[in-house]
């Protein structure tokens, strides 16, 4: 298959992809030295713009942003989960008038920004008489979101495990529902554990854009201190600062990706999904 799909290259080939990824990387390293440069020519490393972080007090708000922010992940991150699973069950009714139901739900919201979405929960919904708040609306928003990239997710992992498996199931008297909560959905999670956990990592840094609708996060917090002109407006080091702190959570959640994966390999009740044909995959392929 792989030769049908993908000639291998040859030396004069191997050697322009190395050369491509040198200038690639050498472009890279360039740029970010150029910022770097302009953020010391502007005085943006001086210990003056960097003071706020030994106070006490700031520290203390930092990490109860990031506990904001940990909140509205967690919440969101369960609400997502369930309504990608329920959806995905949906999506594979028997019945036609709930697979067009739960499509129309996924494809709706898919397509509407998350942006879009927490305005429309923070600001419209008071005036339809339901009162919210921030955290409701940006919880809200990325369960509807997120949820719906997540039902996509499983619906690909259920339709990737073998046939055999629901036939089984069937054999020994399950009805649909039955199968699909206790025999597909929970094969297709372990299957589909990698492409979730990055889901998820989006997920976390969608909660930065509570701040525009004064969710007091991690975002917010580092506008808030970068506005401060008693540290002299240090809005370029609160953001990097912010900026590190994303990243280690973001890290984090890859790590527990890893190690997950890990696990599910050394795991022999793990069942291996269906690979596509060569043919399917020609077909797909319009090149």
């Amino acid at each position: 298959m792989s030769n049908v799909l993908f000639d291998i290259p040859g030396p004069k080939a191997r050697l322009r992809y190395r050369a491509f990824a040198v200038i690639g990387v050498v472009a890279v390293v360039a740029l970010i030295a150029f910022v770097a440069y302009r953020f010391y020519d502007s005085g943006q490393f001086t210990p003056s713009k960097w003071e706020w972080l030994q106070y006490k007090q700031v520290q203390e708000d930092l990490l109860s942003a990031i506990w904001f922010t940990l909140k509205a992940f967690g919440a969101g991150a369960v609400l997502a989960l369930i309504f990608g699973a329920i959806f995905a069950a949906g999506r594979l009714s028997d019945h036609a008038w709930i697979r067009n139901i739960a499509t129309a739900v996924v494809e709706f919201f898919r397509a509407i920004p998350l942006l879009v979405l927490m305005f429309l929960f923070y600001y419209g919904l008071p005036i339809a008489g339901v009162q919210t708040t921030p955290f409701l609306a940006v919880v809200l928003g990325l369960m509807l979101y997120n949820g719906s990239v997540l039902a996509e997710i499983f619906r690909a992992g259920i339709q990737s495990l073998p046939r055999g498996q629901s036939e089984a199931a069937y054999a020994l008297g399950m009805r649909k529902t039955r199968v699909m909560i206790s025999v597909l959905l929970p094969q297709a999670i372990r299957a589909m554990l990698p492409t979730i956990i990055s889901q998820l990592v989006v997920l976390l840094k969608d909660t930065a854009l509570g701040f525009l609708i004064t969710y007091q996060e991690l975002l917010y917090y580092a506008k808030f201190i970068g506005s401060q002109g008693e540290f002299s407006r240090p809005i370029v080091p609160s953001t990097i600062v912010v900026g590190a702190l994303y990243v280690v959570m973001c890290l984090l959640l890859t790590a527990l990706a890893n190690y997950l994966e890990k696990r599910n390999r050394r795991n022999k009740k793990v069942i291996k999904t269906a690979k596509p044909k060569a043919a399917d995959l020609a077909l797909a392929d319009p090149h």
